[in-house]
């Protein structure tokens, strides 16, 4: 007999209107030269926007399983239409300086 867990409801972290940015990406970075490195951060630039909604959807795999996942839509600066992203690649942009820096100090 197996026992059923039920997961715990997704709730989003961001709420339509809050200010967010694309987390950094994983990079090759700590293959080049440290002087290679310092020339590509400066120009390593991560899009800012604003949420306007939240979806959560409902994912399912070949053993039958599901898994419920929320996505927003964040319309970026210069942009005009939204687009959806996983909330796990958002950050809001207030700490997005923060993150940046821990990311690249474990490059490094």
């Amino acid at each position: 007999m197996t026992a059923t867990r039920k997961q715990p409801p997704v709730q989003p972290r961001f709420q339509p209107g809050d200010r967010v940015a694309e987390r950094p990406k994983a990079s090759l970075l700590s293959a080049i030269r440290q002087e290679a490195r310092e020339k590509v951060k400066q120009y390593a630039t991560h899009r800012r926007g604003v949420v306007v909604d939240n979806t959560i959807k409902v994912l399912s795999s070949r053993n039958g399983r599901t898994a419920r996942v929320c996505y927003v839509s964040v319309l970026w600066d210069g942009l005009k239409t939204p687009s959806q992203h996983s909330q796990m690649r958002i950050c809001l942009e207030s700490e997005y300086d923060k993150i940046r820096e821990d990311h690249y100090a474990l490059l490094d």
